[in-house]
């Protein structure tokens, strides 16, 4: 038995911090048109502008290669954000002031002759009285990424003379070692790293964050944070969803290029890193980098023992009977894409030697959930022998998605005269103890690079550090016979783990 105690916080005497707010910029979009665009970076940037983190400066261009007049364009854009589940509060007259920042600009981002109308269109902007710095976002196909950062730097946008340029580039960066290698050198050759901002979402999450101000804010856990006390570390980034209608892109990426490859690599260098000497980009990225470091890539043989490949076949969500992957829309009838990835990782340094790291992510699973727990060792001795089944050893459980927050699990005494354990859990929920919704990543994300705050990005030599984990496992995935598939039906937690 489980019996839950919830944390609250003393929502009355939380004083809410002074919000940043964001350098004067245009913010030039390409992939305008696109499905990110219209869930995820407008609502994101409406909310900053509704509580006054965007610059009065601040304004949109969109760039597409559909004809459209700027006024449709945003007209467009209404119903989305209106209806978002990241919009805090949608009004109306807000949304006219806010749009009328929002500029369209037909042009194919592949054209090398786009560039200089793009350049003109800028100047025209600044000439008129806009801000000469531009922050360019890639949200586009990988394969768009490189002749867009070349356009840039062919017509001088890059480098201005006045004013500063940066470039968000959404991931994945590159599908390997050595395509990541390659897009960090044409990028790396127009910008300068600093104004390079690879973006991964989940690095914006507000629990993700919190990994760093749990463990290093509190001198309560910090010392048991090792291979000493804890047994196990599991990380879970599970979906009820199948691909939604994106056969095309994740029958090239799979699980392990979609989540593993950034997401939950990250999870595990937020787990597993040292202190930092400081909470700023280089500090804090270079720890990280020492973590992927010291994770060694696999063998062939490693990679059959140690990860699982799964592919979902028909069954139940909800109740409501879902197709196979292989019946999904512009899935091929034998495809060996996996949609789920089980993966054992081992971190060869002081801390967590010897301490497995066990990650699983998966489409159509029974629920929707995001999580990394720490598994603690049992006690020495069990004094109380008698139940020594109810003295479970503790858990600490960080809720990423969905209800972010932070569980502990220990054993205490159940109330009567006889020593008689019970597990008891102590939870704390953001919305709860604050009273409020944490941000949307990206509404984080995209403030800190209209700062200029690289720290919850990553740095080039930190993708490649990734890569060279993933790497082993996808060359070796193409040695090894794939499993028979479909191994796991929807709504089933995934295929059998050797552990």
């Amino acid at each position: 038995m489980c019996v839950m105690a919830t944390i609250h916080a003393p929502v009355e005497h939380l004083e809410a911090p002074k919000l940043p707010v964001g350098e004067s910029c245009i913010l030039v979009i390409f992939g305008a048109t696109g499905d990110l665009t219209r869930r995820k970076l407008v609502p994101a940037l409406y909310n900053l502008a509704c509580i006054g983190c965007t610059n009065p400066k601040f304004e949109v261009l969109a760039v597409g290669r559909k004809p459209r007049e700027s006024r449709e364009f945003a007209d467009d854009l209404r119903q989305p954000v209106s209806t978002s589940k990241d919009v805090r509060d949608f009004d109306d007259s807000f949304w006219t002031k806010f749009s009328a920042n929002i500029e369209y600009l037909t042009g194919d981002p592949s054209d090398p002759h786009f560039y200089p109308k793009l350049r003109e269109k800028l100047e025209q902007k600044q000439r008129g009285g806009s801000s000469p710095n531009v922050l360019f976002y890639l949200s586009v196909p990988p394969s768009l990424a490189e002749p867009i950062i070349r356009g840039l730097g062919d017509v001088g946008l890059a480098k201005p003379d006045q004013g500063w340029a940066r470039i968000i580039v959404e991931k994945p960066f590159g599908h390997d070692l050595a395509s990541a290698r390659e897009l960090n050198a044409v990028v790396g050759s127009v910008f300068d790293e600093h104004d390079i901002y690879r973006i991964d979402h989940y690095l914006g999450k507000e629990t993700v964050q919190n990994i760093l101000m749990f463990r290093f804010g509190n001198s309560l856990f910090e010392p048991v944070w090792n291979r000493n006390f804890v047994e196990r570390v599991e990380i879970v980034g599970a979906e009820t969803l199948g691909i939604e209608n994106r056969a095309g892109f994740y029958e090239e990426t799979g699980a392990l290029r979609d989540m593993v490859a950034n997401h939950l690599l990250q999870c595990i260098a937020l787990t597993a890193m040292e202190p930092p000497i400081a909470f700023e980009a280089d500090s804090v990225r270079e720890e990280k980098v020492k973590v992927f470091r010291s994770i060694r890539p696999m063998t062939v043989e490693q990679v059959a023992e140690r990860t699982v490949r799964g592919q979902y076949g028909p069954g139940e969500i909800d109740g409501k009977a879902v197709p196979g992957y292989r019946e999904e829309p512009g899935v091929a009838k034998d495809s060996v894409t996996e949609t789920f990835a089980a993966i054992e990782f081992y971190i060869d340094n002081w801390r967590w030697a010897g301490v497995p790291f066990r990650v699983r992510t998966g489409k159509r699973l029974s629920r929707s959930r995001t999580e990394i727990t720490l598994h603690f060792k049992p006690t020495p001795h069990t004094l109380f022998s008698e139940d020594r089944e109810a003295m479970e050893p503790n858990r600490i459980v960080i809720r990423v998605q969905p209800n972010e927050g932070i569980e502990i699990d220990f054993s205490a005494k159940h109330p009567g005269t006889q020593m008689k354990a019970s597990v008891v859990r102590m939870d704390f929920s953001y919305r709860d103890a604050f009273g409020t919704r944490s941000p949307a990543a990206y509404e984080t994300l995209l403030l800190d690079a209209m700062r200029g705050d690289p720290t919850l990005f990553t740095r080039s030599d930190e993708v490649e550090a990734e890569w060279r984990i993933i790497t082993p496992i996808e060359d070796a995935w193409k040695q090894l016979p794939a499993p028979d598939f479909p191994n796991y039906p929807a709504g089933s937690e995934g295929p059998e783990l050797p552990y």
